[in-house]
């Protein structure tokens, strides 16, 4: 009997060049380690995807606190990684560059495979580009899951953040549309721990999207407010049958 593939997913850290650092009254360093050191504490996770939003201030050493939080937090797991809207992704490949840290943007396990799709473009907003169309159309198999992480979402949320979704949403739809063997796609940047549909003619995919590591965003708000909920992430159980199961986890600091 296979084992199901357990993954966790963090997002938008939104780290400073300093541990003190704070985001809308948060220290999102002390943030940051107490959710890694909650999934360290999980009984069973097999990798750790990180899908952007690393840095705030912009600052070569806010990339250098990221992997210091792993390194503190005696994280072992593999650890794959996106870019977000904040970040540089030169600076991603320069500093997690050594283990725990893996560039690829293919996961491989049992029946499934996991995609990660950059969305990064010139503006906040993010862009399904071809090349990102390219890439999975060469590497999926027809005959196994599919679950597509990006940091960007592909459908409204319902609040400010919308202003900056992805840019072309229904090429993305078309994507989907063309490879019914994908199961899901899960993303970062709201800072909320949802479930949005996604309606195709033919068939519906849930997005699951990914509470922050550094504050979570008041819905009722028309611009950046901190809710005042604790930090998060996102595990997902993929079994071999193509079942998801999915939980959004907080962690008091």
């Amino acid at each position: 009997m296979s084992q199901a593939f357990v993954l966790a997913q963090i997002s938008d850290s939104h780290l400073f060049a300093q541990r003190s650092g704070c985001h809308h009254q948060a220290n999102v360093y002390e943030n940051l380690t107490a959710v890694l050191l909650a999934i360290k504490n999980q009984p069973v996770i097999d990798a750790i995807v990180f899908t952007g939003d690393l840095t705030q201030d912009h600052s070569d050493a806010s990339y250098q606190l990221f992997v210091q939080a792993f390194t503190e937090s005696k994280i072992n797991l593999p650890v794959y990684f996106l870019a977000g809207n904040h970040d540089e992704p030169e600076l991603l490949e320069r500093y997690l560059s050594k283990a725990p840290f893996r560039k690829e943007k293919l996961i491989e396990r049992g029946q499934w495979q996991l995609l990660l799709l950059a969305t990064k473009s010139a503006t906040p907003a993010g862009v399904f580009a071809q090349s990102q169309v390219e890439f999975a159309d060469s590497v999926i198999n027809p005959n196994k899951f599919q679950l597509v992480l990006m940091h960007h979402h592909a459908v409204d949320a319902g609040y400010f953040i919308d202003r900056h979704g992805l840019e072309n949403p229904l090429e993305f739809q078309q994507f989907l549309s063309a490879h019914p063997s994908i199961q899901a796609v899960a993303c970062g940047h709201i800072h909320q721990g949802l479930t949005l549909p996604i309606t195709l003619p033919k068939r519906s995919v849930n997005l699951y999207t990914c509470p922050a590591t550094s504050i979570q965003f008041d819905r009722q708000a028309d611009g950046v407010k901190n809710n005042g909920q604790p930090p998060g992430f996102r595990l997902f159980t993929l079994a071999d049958c193509g079942q998801i199961t999915t939980t959004v986890c907080y962690v008091e600091v």
